[in-house]
């Protein structure tokens, strides 16, 4: 297992005196890719910048390699890390300009400056732009040029402040290919923030949920989005389907749930009394019309109505009203092929062990 690069203990940001993001004890491992996903306004940007060294933190503690960082003396923590934030803020100067800037600050002779650009810019595809000013670039070559800019000094750490989220999706997937080979070949550990929970699902080794000024859950990516640790992270990273229920029983596992008029079955680590949110993710829903419910292994089986059918990229989002809220993902083509619309009666199951049980608090 690596090591990690960076430790933080308990570090309070306040802005006007009033606390608006708490870190608790996390690491930043060597070599990973950690995502920072969250609603607007809850604190992800404010954590890069502490992070980073460019906003001043209250209390708590900061260590990089190991060595506690001193908040009135960031210089050399500085000159380890590289920024790129979402808008470029590029030089009005050249392409390989704007990539030497920081080697000519570190006192790199002309000759190396010129060779490291090169190779970074050959990296990053942008060799041909090398003599274009930057005012004339796209913003997914001014994203790379930005990018350049930061590797090409070598940083021990880099973070991101949502730099794929103003491109168009085709230059977007193509940069986000190129940038996930360049970290995992060069080991880069990176801190990225991002809005976008399929950019976090697709890049991040670790994802970290940020709800509230607080940091909520920290985990693989199958774990934040499959096993979220409260109602709050569930709704949030995509569970549309959260049903209060009451632990009626369980045995090796398995618990029975009763839910308005069902018993549903769910695989969980709960006791019996307990009150509990069933989440069920939409994709992990099958929707049936009602002659052939039963034909399938899933334990859970519900009678609803159609209330809304949604296209949502290549899949249809489809409403339940179930005497309680279901919300399912499926195919256009099994949309048509049922030959489904508003008003219908359906049916709709899913697995015991496809849901997630959350103990309700409170």
């Amino acid at each position: 297992m690596s090591q990690p690069i960076l430790n933080v203990k308990n570090i309070v940001i306040s802005r006007n005196q009033i606390p608006v993001l708490a870190m608790e004890e996390f690491c930043v491992n060597s070599g990973e890719l950690l995502a920072i996903i969250g609603p607007n306004g809850a604190g992800k940007s404010s954590m890069v910048l502490a992070l980073s060294g460019l906003l001043a933190w209250q209390e708590g503690q900061l260590f990089f390699q190991d060595k506690l960082i001193n908040p009135k003396d960031l210089f050399s923590y500085r000159r380890q890390i590289g920024m790129v934030l979402q808008n470029p803020l590029l030089l009005d100067d050249t392409v390989e300009g704007n990539i030497k800037v920081g080697l000519r600050f570190r006192g790199i002779s002309s000759k190396e400056a010129k060779q490291k650009a090169a190779l970074w810019m050959d990296r990053l595809g942008i060799t041909h732009l090398a003599k274009r000013k930057a005012r004339q670039l796209s913003g997914g070559e001014g994203q790379r040029v930005s990018l350049a800019r930061a590797l090409v000094l070598k940083p021990k750490l880099l973070f991101l402040d949502e730099p794929f989220g103003a491109l168009d999706a085709p230059t977007r997937a193509r940069l986000i290919e190129d940038f996930i080979h360049l970290q995992k070949q060069e080991s880069i550990s990176t801190v990225f923030v991002t809005h976008d929970q399929d950019e976090a699902l697709w890049m991040g080794d670790r994802i970290t949920v940020i709800m509230d000024g607080k940091l909520r859950q920290i985990g693989r990516p199958d774990e934040i989005f499959n096993t979220p640790i409260d109602a709050d992270v569930a709704g949030f990273v995509g569970t549309e389907t959260i049903i209060p229920g009451k632990v009626l029983s369980i045995n090796e596992g398995l618990a029975k749930i009763q839910v308005d008029g069902y018993t549903l079955e769910v695989v969980g680590d709960v006791q019996a009394g307990q009150n509990v949110f069933i989440c069920v993710r939409p994709e992990h829903l099958t929707l049936w019309r009602d002659s052939s419910v039963g034909q399938s292994s899933a334990r859970n089986f519900i009678k609803g109505t159609i209330k809304q059918i949604t296209p949502q990229g290549v899949l249809d989002r489809i409403v339940l009203d179930c005497g309680f809220h279901l919300v399912a993902l499926i195919t256009r083509s099994s949309t048509r092929d049922m030959n489904l619309s508003a008003g219908m009666s359906v049916g709709t199951s899913f697995k015991s062990s496809s849901a997630h049980l959350v103990v309700r608090t409170g």
